[in-house]
């Protein structure tokens, strides 16, 4: 008797829950659907909702945002990890919970792409007392949450919601490159500058930077001013700027103890058709005439450097002609070329100058 009653209570709690959902609209309706089909359940009576690495897209997550949204709908943990969805689905989930604040606490979206703002979005109701949700995951690896959460600490401010990254004089403290990198490697990161002056960067944490600029990063510019690299650390990187997924457009290296053998490592990226440099500073090294020669070589073909800064780098006049012949063999793309502080020697300063002035080149500064 008591087991008819209690399957008499099942089936009229399910029954109730099935009625309710003919008051969803078409799009809730069709997420509803699609939902028990995967799981065997009807979505209304779920607290915990696993869809990890279903292929939703943004089209199928505005579905089951619109099921959020319900004043049914009683969800509390949402995983949504590795499940395509971009800044548009990001949208609209932030859409749905600010519809429906009540209910979802845990929301993981790991292994996606937030797009500009999507992480703003969801983040903004996270720091608002009046929702329940209490955690969102975004990063997919330990060692990118350990980083978040140390520069969240030490910045006063989610590196997640950044452009600008300054970790000058050593802020990274004991947080470790490895970590870093996790971090600047993850999908959820939207640093696209980084400053790194005055750090004791190894050849190790240049591989570890290498390894960021080989990776799907949107990093544009980074700084790394006053920094000890060496020629071996410069060599590592440009390891990394080789690699045609690397999009980084500006980098200084001003005072970091160069030589003529990082020259070569960098004529080698310029002379590269995949290359995305267009900005380069390598003053206060001393590359001599030797290291110019060898760069001058990467600045002849295929070479699409907009701005390269020499100054205090112990050029001659030997290494003002090799810059002017190299220019003359590509006269499309420099536009800009600072040697302040070195030595022209009679005809250095004349050999540029002269390209200066003729309209057929594409430099129009010259210090």
């Amino acid at each position: 008797m008591l087991f008819f009653i209690k399957f008499i209570w099942e089936l009229n709690y399910i029954l109730f829950h099935l009625h309710i959902c003919r008051f969803l609209g078409p799009v809730a309706d069709e997420a509803c659907q699609y939902v028990t089909g995967i799981v065997g359940k009807n979505l209304l009576l779920l607290r915990e909702l696993n869809l990890s690495e279903r292929e939703l897209g943004d089209t199928r997550v505005n579905q089951i945002t619109a099921l959020l949204q319900d004043k049914h709908c009683t969800l509390n943990t949402l995983t949504l990890s590795d499940c395509s969805i971009t800044e548009e689905g990001y949208k609209a989930l932030a859409s749905a919970l600010r519809s429906n604040p009540s209910h979802l606490i845990e929301l993981d979206l790991t292994g996606n792409d937030p797009g500009q703002s999507g992480v703003k979005e969801l983040n903004d109701l996270l720091q608002d007392g009046f929702f329940k949700l209490k955690t969102i995951r975004f990063l997919k690896s330990p060692a990118a949450q350990d980083a978040c959460e140390y520069l969240t600490e030490v910045l006063g401010k989610s590196p997640l919601l950044l452009k600008e990254l300054d970790l000058s004089e050593d802020k990274l403290g004991d947080l470790g490159w490895e970590k870093l990198s996790a971090l600047l490697m993850d999908s959820h990161s939207k640093l696209e500058k980084m400053k790194l002056n005055n750090c004791e960067l190894t050849e190790k944490s240049c591989s570890v930077l290498a390894t960021v600029l080989s990776s799907k990063t949107i990093l544009k510019e980074m700084n790394l001013n006053n920094s000890r690299l060496l020629d071996s650390g410069v060599k590592e990187i440009c390891e990394g700027l080789k690699n045609p997924v690397c999009e980084l457009k500006i980098l200084k290296l001003s005072k970091c103890d160069l030589t003529d053998e990082s020259c070569s490592a960098f004529a080698s990226v310029l002379s590269s058709d995949s290359s995305s440099l267009r900005d380069l500073d390598l003053s206060n090294n001393n590359l001599q005439d030797s290291g110019v020669e060898l760069l001058s070589d990467g600045l002849k073909e295929n070479c699409k450097l907009e701005k390269l800064c020499l100054s205090d780098c112990s050029i001659t006049e030997e290494g003002y002609r090799a810059l002017a012949s190299a220019l003359r063999s590509n006269p499309s793309h420099l536009i800009e070329l600072d040697l302040t502080g070195n030595d022209p020697g009679q005809s250095g300063v004349k050999q540029l100058n002269d390209l200066l002035q003729d309209p057929n080149y594409s430099l129009k500064t010259l210090r």
